[in-house]
This record gives structure tokens, sequence and C-alpha cells, in this order.
């Protein structure tokens, strides 16, 4: 009993904060958003954890812990034939989210008020889980990814984001000292931003916590409700590498790797140091994640994974096996195309060559050709076609898109 007492006192100051800040705080737009994230594309999410596409796309798709609705509209305009249900605990932020998706034409979607651990109220399962920026906030995470993985249908893949200790080490004291000085105004959120923004106005400029955050935050923190969600949050619960495979494994889903993956890549820290290279392959993974962790913390701020509930097909494409029969597809997250010069996935630049360039092309043009087709008209050679694959602008599959 007290436990539930103390579970709703959460959730109550919770969704208490976003009704009085609505998050995130992106503007309402009357057109569909610009942009991308590739986790939320069924193609290239499903593509990324299993080496193919999917067999259909008419799928359904759960945005929990929606909040204004930022990702809810972009998961109904990036997947044009699934239907998106939104769920959050503010009703509050849960108006913005239906005038956001209404504005831009998003009608695939309806929404609930409901917290992760209602989502059992929902009727029947779901293929890609959202879960961005929720698990922390609550009282009790690993129930909360439990009550989500029951809703997960086989073949489904969960997309989690929660915050890392490491790189958050001076948040949370600041977060401390604004609780300390507030006193029993604590849950006052717009007290606590006016005082924290002074605090940070008055710390010395070569403090710590000041410079961490003029250098790291102060750029989205101008806007009162990232200020407010950073600071004076009343429920928090961060993670380091440890924890989260804890959280993970409690979920009873299967880890199909972190989805920004190129900052798990120990070249950039050992630079292909032959000795260190050596002792590092010696280490399990959960070894090389803490190690990594360890080695660069202000990097690792949060942790975003995806979680998948089998059966999974297996590959159809390897670096030491590759089948030359698949079939290629140009990935739908690419921003600029067909110029040479595009943003890839992760909206980094990407010069073309005139080989690659062409594949491309040929992959639009001339759907249903063969990877080793495509290969022989363009030029390009396979490591051309590694290349692609591993900075996600292209897709494969043994029979094409469902």
């Amino acid at each position: 009993m007290l436990d539930s007492t103390r579970d709703q006192a959460i959730r109550d100051a919770v969704a208490k904060l976003y009704d009085t800040y609505p998050f995130p705080p992106e503007p309402l737009l009357d057109e569909p958003p610009p942009g991308y994230n590739w986790r939320w594309n069924w193609l290239t999410a499903y593509h990324f954890c299993t080496g193919q596409l999917p067999d259909r796309q008419d799928i359904r798709i759960l945005d929990a812990g929606c909040g204004s609705g930022v990702g809810t509209e972009y998961l109904v305009h990036l997947n044009p034939q699934a239907q998106v249900t939104g769920i959050d605990l503010s009703a509050g932020t849960l108006a913005v989210a239906k005038e956001r998706c209404q504005r831009s034409g998003a009608d695939r979607v309806e929404f609930h008020q409901l917290s992760l651990f209602d989502a059992d109220q929902l009727p029947g399962e779901f293929d890609l889980i959202n879960c961005v920026g929720v698990l922390h906030h609550t009282p009790d995470p690993i129930r909360g990814i439990q009550a989500l993985a029951q809703k997960l249908a086989p073949g489904g893949l969960l997309h989690v984001f929660v915050y890392g200790e490491l790189g958050r080490w001076e948040i949370k004291l600041m977060q401390e000292a604004i609780a300390l000085l507030q006193g029993t105004r604590r849950g006052d959120y717009q007290d606590g931003v006016k005082l924290g923004r002074q605090l940070f106005a008055t710390l010395p400029e070569n403090n710590r916590l000041r410079q961490r955050e003029e250098e790291r935050w102060s750029m989205e923190n101008h806007k009162d409700e990232c200020f407010a969600d950073m600071y004076v949050h009343p429920q928090e619960i961060d993670y380091n590498i440890h924890t989260v495979f804890g959280l993970i494994d409690a979920s009873g889903l299967t880890f199909l790797g972190f989805s920004n993956p190129q900052i798990w890549n120990i070249d950039r820290l050992f630079q292909q140091n032959p000795d260190l290279m050596e002792r590092f392959a010696d280490l399990d993974d959960r070894q090389r994640y803490r190690l990594i962790e360890l080695l660069d913390p202000s990097t690792i701020t949060h942790y975003e994974f995806f979680l998948g509930c089998p059966p999974f097909p297996p590959p159809n494409w390897s670096n030491d096996t590759p089948q030359h029969n698949a079939i290629p597809t140009r990935s739908p997250c690419m921003d600029g195309w067909d110029s040479r010069c595009i943003f890839n996935c992760d909206y980094q630049i990407l010069n073309l060559t005139e080989a690659e360039w062409q594949f491309l092309k040929l992959c639009d043009e001339q759907k249903g050709r063969s990877v080793q087709d495509c290969m022989a008209e363009s030029g390009l050679a396979l490591e051309g076609v590694r290349s692609l694959l591993a900075q996600q602008v292209l897709l494969l599959s043994p029979g094409g898109v469902g």
C-alpha cells in the first residue's frame, strides 16, 4: 500500500511538471515536420536490427510516454502504412500532442492518458514501441519495461532511451542544489526554473557546473521547458552499463544493439593501438561497453538501444559471405537526394563517389535488381557496397520491401 501511494505521488508530480511545461517544446507546424530520425522509421530500424527489410509495413506502433507528440508526429509521417498510438500521463501535454498531429496532417494516430504501467489496457500488440526519455522518470523502470515487453508482438522492436549517470554528473549535483534551496517550495516548478537560472548566472565563470551547462546544454536550455525537464524534474534514475543491462535483462527481450553505435566504437579512443586493441578483444561485450564509458564518461549522457521479441529472420548479408543476389533498396532516411552530397541517417554530411551515386540511382530506378547486377552496371566494388551498408544509406532484402 505504501509503495502504491508513493508511486501515485510520483506520477502526479511528473504529470504536474509536464502540465506546467509541456515537453518537448518544439513548434507546432501546419505541415509535416522537417528531417527525420531513422530510429522512428520501421524499415531502417528493422534493417539495423536484423540486416534485412521487414515483410510488411502495415504495422502498429506505440509511442510510450509521447509527451507533446514530437516523436509521435514523426512516427506517423515516416511510416505511411502504420497505425500509431500515443500514451502519456499529462493531460496538458497530450492536448499539445493532439493539436500538433492534427495541424501537420498526422491523422493515423490516437492518444490515451495512460502510464507505462497501464499499457495492458490497450488492445492487441505492437510491432514497434518507442519509449524515449520515459523509463528513467518512472518510480519503477523495471516494471515499466516489463509492461512494454508484454505489449511487443513477436518479431517486434522496442527502442529505449535512458539517462547515463557519468555524463550527467554535473546535472545531478545541480538538481540537488536547487532542491535544497527550494526547501518547502520544491514542486513549484516555475520557482525551481527561476532559482536554477539565478544559480548559473551567479556561480563563478570557472565553476564546473556552470561550465558544463554553457558548453553542453545551454543552447537547448534557453527554453524553460527544457531547463525544467533537466534540473527540476521530481523523478530521475540514471544508469551505467551494469544497471542498464540489468534493466535489459529484466525485460526478457533480446538486446539488438545500441542505436548510436559510433559512440561504442573503441577505434575513436584507441586509434588502432595494436596492444590495446588486442587486450580489448579479450573482453566480452559488456566489459567493452563498460571500458568505453569509463574512458570517455562525459560523452555517455544516455543509452539508446533496441530490444526485440523473437523470432527474427537470419541476416541476408555479412562482410564475410555477401549475398550478391540480395535486393538493394536506398534508405528512405537520406536528406538531399539525389545530390552527391547528402545527409546520412545521423545527419552527417556524406559525399558520395560517382560509383556510389550510380549504385543508389539504380536502386531507385530499377527496383528488384540484385546487388550483383547493380555493382556491375555502376562499377561499385564490394567494399563500396559494404560502406553504404555501414552508413545505413543502403538496405538489403532477399525479396525487396513487403
